[in-house]
């Protein structure tokens, strides 16, 4: 049974000056660490509000790199008054669930009594956007640079990717770009968009929806479809800024995926499915290598030499599109067809274990499942 072990409070005052929310958040997060007698590294989970004033989304990434921290789960939760009670009980089910041992819940916000002048202090806004590192299709090409300087990987290498992407999406008639395949030599004409990344190696942002149900097991037993069980999960969170990040060729979900392998007490070479979160091909590169399925720089080689028809095969969102948040969701609803074995003009053979993967920020927050059916 999970306990409270550790409590900070900041005294109350009518207004603030010269502070910011991730100041204030760091302030009480320091008293209850020492409250609790720990350091700063024995937090592996992390919940925070939805209200920081320095960044509009990718909340969690923010604070924690803000107080140092590398979850092993982190969320936010937005329930208004009843935010701090449910951090307390979803902190308890993370625990309970093996995602994590000590879970810092933290909420504060400053009031000022005039507009703020003091600094942002977001390491995002100070140390990347001013020189020019804003946006996801300069990050991720940052990341692809670095890979082909480290490894000497090459474009050709990358176009595979996006062309697999097409390839699989012509077996879906819901793709966007059903009907539009694209070979190597189609990407590699497409325009430069953040060199070196091009046009046909970023997803097509798109409108759309995903949605999925997660029931007890009593529960499955009476649902209509056969059930698709959660075998194993695992998640991490390094940073947010890219210039805060410990790699730009191998990120979090290296220790994600393995903590959810580990857990659904499987291998790599034993998945079926790989359904691998594809916002741009540089992202599907470093997944392959950091879940062992290739060595650092030789994705290529693995690519050339593997069946692409079991990695996404709905065409990810680099062919079938990434209706926005959602994007992530449509890689699990397609490994759930597949173990089902609903899917007939791109259906996997004897699919049992499918690999999910989702990446939030520049290859910063990071969540793999593993899941498990049968046809």
């Amino acid at each position: 049974m999970a306990a409270i072990i550790g409590i900070g409070e900041l005294r109350p005052v009518r207004s603030t000056t010269g502070a910011t929310t991730l100041s204030m958040i760091a302030d009480v997060a320091r008293l209850a660490l020492a409250d609790a007698g720990l350091e700063p590294g024995a937090i592996d989970g992390l919940l925070v509000g939805p209200q920081v004033g320095e960044t509009p989304q990718h909340v969690p990434a923010t604070v924690a790199e803000y107080l140092g921290l590398r979850p092993d789960m982190a969320n936010v939760v937005d329930l208004g008054g009843a935010s701090g009670a449910g951090m307390v009980w979803r902190a308890a089910a993370a625990i309970e669930a093996g995602m994590c041992e000590t879970v810092l819940c933290v909420l504060a916000n400053t009031r000022e009594a005039e507009p703020p002048r003091s600094p942002n202090r977001n390491p995002i806004r100070e140390f990347d956007v001013p020189f020019g590192a804003s946006g996801a299709n300069a990050t991720y090409a940052m990341i692809k640079q670095r890979h082909m300087a480290e490894y000497g990987s090459l474009d050709t290498d990358f176009a595979l990717i996006a062309a697999a992407a097409r390839d699989n999406a012509q077996r879906n008639p819901e793709a966007i770009f059903f009907g539009q395949p694209a070979g190597v030599a189609e990407v590699l004409a497409s325009p430069l968009i953040a060199s070196p990344l091009h046009l046909f190696e970023i997803v097509m942002p798109v409108a759309g929806g995903a949605a999925v149900i997660v029931a007890s097991a009593a529960a499955a037993k009476r649902a209509t479809q056969p059930p698709v069980h959660l075998l194993g999960a695992g998640e991490k969170v390094t940073h947010r800024a890219l210039s805060q990040a410990p790699s730009l060729t191998s990120g979090p979900l290296k220790p994600a995926i393995a903590r959810a392998l580990g857990r659904a007490g499987v291998g790599i070479g034993e998945i079926d499915v790989l359904s691998l979160y594809d916002c741009y091909s540089i992202m599907v590169a470093t997944t392959l290598e950091d879940a062992g399925l290739a060595p650092p720089g030789q994705f290529g080689n693995w690519l050339r030499d593997a069946d692409l028809r079991r990695l996404n095969p709905h065409g990810g969102q680099l062919g079938f599109g990434q209706p926005d948040l959602a994007g992530g969701m449509t890689h699990i609803v397609e490994a759930v067809r597949q173990l089902r074995g609903t899917t007939p003009m791109r259906q996997i053979d004897k699919a049992r274990l499918a690999l999910i993967t989702g990446n939030g920020a520049t290859m910063s927050e990071a969540t793999a499942l593993v899941l498990g059916g049968g046809v």
